[in-house]
């Protein structure tokens, strides 16, 4: 351990390695939608038929939260972590062994249950190991993984295709990225109290202003009673279905809308997805910013919601729009947007809850949002099977409505944000 007096930033270094586990689910996600016009070509899956892969990740991606949280909970982050990771890797790569619709549904069922170990443990760790003026803005940097995993998609997946000609290669690529993450998050990661890379002067910063070190336990019939659980759950409903609309059927609008083929994806995908990163970190840092002003954090946080949900608004026309690159601008305001939402909305579970049960929020949450999910899932699936492009209006204004509606809930749910007081 180290004891100098000057303050060592090693929470930085965890909050990379969080990150890359995060560009590695959004690439492991994202790559199906980019791969579908090939993958369609050689099994010849339907819309509705993709709708229902896409269904099968939702479907486990929901139930895998209802125990993932509290796996993470027992065994803590280093180990619970990592187990998830070994199974999402061993179903990545199992999509590269499938012959059909149903073989990718059975991998993407797989794909659910590991990943959806991601967010729960990564602001589990996030609360371990930053004081809680710096946990917005530390959570739309880990969060930031998610735009840069679809942007670093669509430019490896043509190199993967030059020098190996198929495309279940790409999954192979998977595999080594996150066997790569679970080496070094074993090498680098243990509490701020037990790492040998972090002295006392940074293990009292992140302790500054943190009072809930306690360890409690909770059990999920009583989570549920919480006015703040439901706060963090639907303010996740409102806004995670648009988001996976935009994740699998992004690409495809583009190349149905404007008939952008995998070599021209790349551009849009980038705009639409480093924007996206930039409105993670701004919508972190400025709810920071007015903690750090002295604003309580109900009104930092709301405030910041308010903005981003207004940002959204002018997604609606997207399916209007003749001009591609008007349409990726729009599409890439509404990601960035989400992205500084998505980043107060993990924050406010941190700030509700104490520490020990974090994950446990998350993952109750991230099951209720799924849940919205899989049936959009099938909605979309099949108004595109029926409508062709013309299925993509309805999403889409969708989309731009949904997190107004999800603020007013939020506010009305718990008009001061208060914390939780957990009866031990």
């Amino acid at each position: 351990m180290q004891t100098s007096n000057k303050k060592t930033n090693f929470r930085w270094v965890i909050v990379t390695l969080l990150f890359y586990s995060t560009t590695i689910v959004y690439f492991d996600r994202v790559i199906l939608g980019i791969l579908a016009p090939f993958i369609t070509e050689e099994i010849g899956w339907s819309e509705q038929e993709y709708g229902y892969v896409v269904f099968a990740f939702q479907l486990t991606y929901a139930i895998g939260p209802l125990f993932i949280g509290y796996v993470i909970d027992r065994l803590g982050t280093r180990w619970g972590f990592s187990l998830a990771v070994i199974v999402w890797a061993f179903f990545s790569l199992s999509h590269a062994a499938a012959r059909s619709w149903l073989g990718f549904a059975i991998a993407r069922l797989g794909l659910g249950i590991g990943q959806s170990a991601n967010f729960p443990a990564s602001i589990k760790t996030v609360a371990e190991w930053f004081p809680q003026k710096e946990r917005a803005y530390a959570t739309g940097v880990f969060n930031g993984g998610s735009n840069i995993g679809q942007v670093a998609a669509p430019l490896l997946i043509p190199v993967v295709l030059y020098f190996f000609t198929s495309w279940r290669y790409v999954f192979v690529l998977s595999l080594v990225l996150s066997a790569v993450w679970l080496v070094l998050w074993l090498i680098f990661f243990k509490s701020p109290r037990e790492s040998r890379f972090v002295n006392d002067a940074e293990r009292e910063y992140i302790r500054s202003d943190s009072g809930d070190l306690e360890k409690v336990k909770v059990p999920w019939k009583k989570l549920v009673k919480y006015r703040q659980t439901w706060v963090v759950a639907l303010g996740k409903l409102f806004a995670d279905p648009v988001w996976y609309f935009y994740l699998f059927w992004g690409a495809k609008f583009l190349n149905a809308r404007f008939g952008v083929e995998l070599k021209g994806l790349a551009l849009p995908l980038i705009v639409i997805y480093v924007l996206a990163w930039g409105g993670g970190m701004a919508g972190g840092a400025v709810s920071s910013f007015l903690l750090k002003k002295g604003k309580s954090p109900n009104f930092a946080r709301k405030i910041t919601m308010v903005g981003t949900a207004l940002l959204v608004l002018p997604v609606m026309i997207v399916p209007f729009v003749d001009s591609l690159p008007v349409c990726v601008g729009l599409i890439a305001l509404a990601a960035a947007a989400h992205n500084s939402w998505s980043a107060n909305i993990f924050t406010i579970a941190s700030d509700l809850f104490p520490k020990k049960i974090v994950g446990s929020v998350i993952g109750f949450s991230t099951t209720v949002s799924s849940i919205a999910a899989m049936g959009t899932a099938l909605l979309i699936g099949y108004a595109l099977n029926e409508s062709g492009v013309d299925g993509y209006v309805f999403p889409f204004v969708i989309a731009a409505f949904g997190y107004l509606v999800g603020i007013l809930v939020i506010h009305l749910l718990s008009p001061g944000m208060k914390p939780v007081s957990i009866n031990k």
